[in-house]
């Protein structure tokens, strides 16, 4: 028998409140487990995580559903990752960068040009000798990394022009995620690092709070960041993995056979999330060229030699260490 969890959804619209907040009172009730994604269902981790889903609701007759809120309708990634800890939804996809503020160690996979292909990516960030015990080193704080997706390859777009070199981005306000590391990363490459929220970006650019943002190519397509900041410049300054964290106690809690499926299900969908993601980007260059936008190469070398200083400066500690030596040792 399956040991039933409530979570109860706040900040939520009263339509998702209504639906999801009635308590599970007999064990032969369904659980429905939240997860909250900022991009649209055309992402490949959408797909990846719905395949999950219908997985582990086979899998255990219907007794474990999810329900995945994307385009942001929880809040922006931050507020999601915290509405996890406190065990108000379940799960939710999140950016690396965020769980640098509960364990600096994270930042290792936050670090710029850290990766030489996105198939040594996937080794690292899902091989448990490796970061098995970073990704359980928040748990007294509520939360588990369970697995790890490719986020994209990220490069810088804006609206005035094209970049092709370090000097080209002087006074050039860019926004990064919600860290201090993706803040130095920008202010390093030559530019002005503006931590925000994924759903503020395009109206920021739109009426000039931002010159422009960096993202990998699905989302400046999905999100119509081309309309307002049409040259993307291939700076392939990170290679960052997307987790997919869970409400500590809610896992820890779960039946030994159930923990089995959830590994099992997710090793699938990580497959399934990294086959697809290049006919995604190759899709998505595509439809935004269509709409007007323009892609160049960059001086790689200029770009890594001026955040070289922050990749050191990070690298501090045993652990970080220790990682970095088994990512260069990787073939």
């Amino acid at each position: 028998m399956f040991r039933m969890k409530t979570f109860a959804m706040i900040g939520a619209s009263a339509l998702a409140l209504a639906a999801f907040a009635a308590p599970i009172t007999t064990a032969s009730a369904e659980t429905v487990l939240e997860v909250a994604f900022n991009q649209p269902e055309t992402h490949p981790q959408y797909i990846a995580m719905k395949q999950f889903g219908e997985a582990l609701e086979k899998r255990t007759n219907g007794e474990y559903k999810v329900q995945i809120f994307p385009n942001e309708l929880l809040g922006a990634q931050k507020e999601t990752v915290e509405m996890v800890q406190t065990g108000t939804i379940a799960m939710s996809l999140a950016a690396a960068s965020l769980l640098e503020s509960w364990n600096p160690d994270f930042v290792i996979f936050n670090l710029p040009y850290m990766f030489d292909s996105i198939e040594q990516q996937k080794k690292v960030v899902n091989d448990p000798e490796i970061v098995g015990d970073l990704y359980h080193s928040v748990e007294d704080q509520g939360v588990i990394v369970l697995a790890a997706f490719h986020g994209g390859v990220r490069n810088v777009y804006r609206k005035s022009g094209p970049v092709k070199e370090p000097s080209d981005l002087a006074g050039t306000k860019v926004r990064v995620m919600q860290s201090d590391t993706n803040i130095q990363m920008m202010n390093n490459m030559g530019g002005v690092g503006i931590a925000m929220g994924q759903g503020e970006v395009y109206t920021a650019i739109q009426t000039g709070v931002l010159d422009g943002g960096e993202n990998n190519e699905i989302v400046f397509s999905s999100l119509k960041h081309d309309e307002v900041a049409p040259y993307y410049s291939y700076t392939q300054h990170l290679m960052m993995p997307d987790y997919l964290v869970i409400n500590a106690d809610l896992y820890n809690g779960l039946p030994d056979d159930v923990k089995t499926i959830f590994q099992e299900e997710l090793a699938k969908a990580v497959d399934t999330e990294y086959a697809s993601f290049a006919d995604s980007v190759a899709k998505a260059k595509a439809d935004a060229e269509a709409a007007g936008a323009k892609f160049n190469d960059v001086d790689l070398a200029a770009f890594r030699e001026a955040v070289k200083p922050l990749v050191e400066s990070k690298l501090n500690d045993d652990v970080t260490k220790t990682i970095y030596k088994k990512i260069r040792e990787m073939k």
